[in-house]
C-alpha cells in the first residue's frame, strides 16, 4: 500500500488525514497541501540552510525504533546545489544512536531550524551517497513551517574541528554512554526545565515504503510533565493544522525525542511508545493545550558535547 493511497495526488497519509478530520480540517487541508508541500526546495530554502550551524535528523535503527539527532558544523557544512538533494556533510559519532539509521537507502526526517529568528523549514527523503565525509538527502518532501513557540536563542556551534579535537575516538570509546532504560535525576531535571525539544516519527506502508519526519515542540518551561511512572505528558498546541507528527504517532506508536541542555551542549536522546490523546479530561489542566500526547521511553541516551551552543537569550 502506499502512504497515499487513499488519494495518490495528496501530501497526506491516512493517519494525518483522521486527525485532520476529526478536526474538521480535512478538506481545507487536502487542497492547501499539494500547493505547499513540495517535492522539491525552493531557492529561500537552500539558502536557509547553507546558513545553519546545526540540523535536526529523524532516523530509524535496524529494530524499527525512531531516534532524533544532531548534526552540527560550520555554515555550509549543509548544501542543496540544486533543489531536489541535500548535503550533510561532518562525520559520524559512534555513541549517536540515529546513526544505524543514517544509510544508503533509508528514509529521513530534517528539520532546519535558526533559534534566534524563529525559522524553520523541513524535509523528507531519502538517504544516498553515504561516505566519510557525509552524505546526501534525495528529496521527497519540503516545506516550510511557522515561528509559533519557538523559544529565542542564539546558537553558536564552534568550528567543527575543535569539537573533534576535543572528543578524540579513544575518548568518545571510553566515554561512550550505555543505552539507559529509565529517566534519572538529571535526565528529569533537563526535561522538566526544557522550553524546546525535538520530535521523530515516522509510517510505513504495506510495502515496506517508510516515511520519517522530525519537528519542534516548545512553550513555557515545564509544558512537558513527568510522571513519577517515567511518562512525559505533551500538550499539543494550535498549529498549521498539518499534523504530521501526531498522525504518524496515530498511524505508527514509536517516537523519539531529543532535549538539548543549552548550557553544557549536552544530547538526551529517547525512543519510545506514544499514545495520542484528542479527548481526555486532563487536556483542560494544560493551559492553550488542545489536545495531549504520552510517551514512554524504551531506551534512552545522554551524550556530552553533542551541541556546542551559548547561553539562552530572552524572549523577543
Amino acid at each position: 500500500m502506499s502512504l497515499s493511497e487513499h488519494d495518490p495526488a495528496s501530501p497526506w497519509h491516512p493517519g494525518e488525514v483522521a486527525i485532520q478530520k476529526h478536526v474538521g480540517v480535512a478538506e481545507r487541508m487536502g487542497e492547501l497541501g499539494p500547493r505547499v508541500i513540495r517535492d522539491r526546495m525552493i531557492d529561500q530554502h537552500r539558502d536557509f540552510y547553507r546558513r545553519l550551524p546545526f540540523v535536526v535528523l529523524g532516523a530509524v535503527d535496524p529494530a524499527g525504533e525512531v531516534w532524533a539527532t544532531l548534526r552540527t558544523g560550520p555554515p555550509g557544512f549543509l548544501d542543496a546545489p540544486d533543489p531536489f538533494h541535500l548535503h550533510v556533510r561532518g562525520t559520524a559519532d559512534s555513541r549517536d544512536p540515529a546513526e544505524a539509521g543514517l544509510i544508503d537507502g533509508a528514509a529521513i526526517g530534517l528539520l532546519g531550524i535558526d533559534l534566534a529568528t524563529r525559522r524553520r523549514n523541513r524535509l523528507n527523503g531519502i538517504v544516498g551517497r553515504r561516505d566519510k565525509d557525509g552524505f546526501e538527502i534525495r528529496v521527497q518532501q519540503s516545506f516550510g513551517n511557522c515561528p509559533q513557540y519557538i523559544q529565542v536563542r542564539d546558537v553558536q556551534v564552534r568550528d567543527i574541528r575543535v569539537r573533534e579535537a576535543s572528543h578524540s575516538m579513544g575518548d568518545r570509546a571510553e566515554a561512550a554512554p550505555a543505552l539507559a532504560h529509565r529517566l534519572d535525576d538529571g535526565d528529569r531535571a533537563l526535561i522538566a526545565g526544557a522550553d524546546t525539544f525535538f520530535v521523530a516519527s515516522y509510517v510505513e506502508g504495506d510495502d515496506g515504503e517508510r516515511q520519517v519526519d522530525v519537528s519542534h515542540r516548545g512553550g513555557p518551561k515545564a509544558f512537558v510533565r513527568i510522571g513519577e511512572d517515567g511518562v512525559l505528558t505533551v500538550p499539543d498546541y494550535s498549529g498549521n493544522r498539518f499534523f504530521n507528527t501526531l498522525g504518524n504517532m496515530r498511524a505508527n506508536p514509536r517516537a523519539g525525542l531529543a532535549v538539548i541542555d543549552f548550557s553544557t551542549g549536552d544530547l538526551l536522546q529517547m525512543t519510545g511508545h506514544a499514545e495520542v490523546l484528542l479527548d481526555a479530561p486532563e487536556i483542560a489542566t494544560f493551559p492553550g493545550a488542545e489536545r495531549l500526547w504520552r510517551f514512554t521511553p524504551r531506551a534512552l541516551i545522554r551524550r556530552a558535547g553533542a551541541l556546542l551552543a551559548s547561553p539562552p537569550r530572552p524572549m523577543r
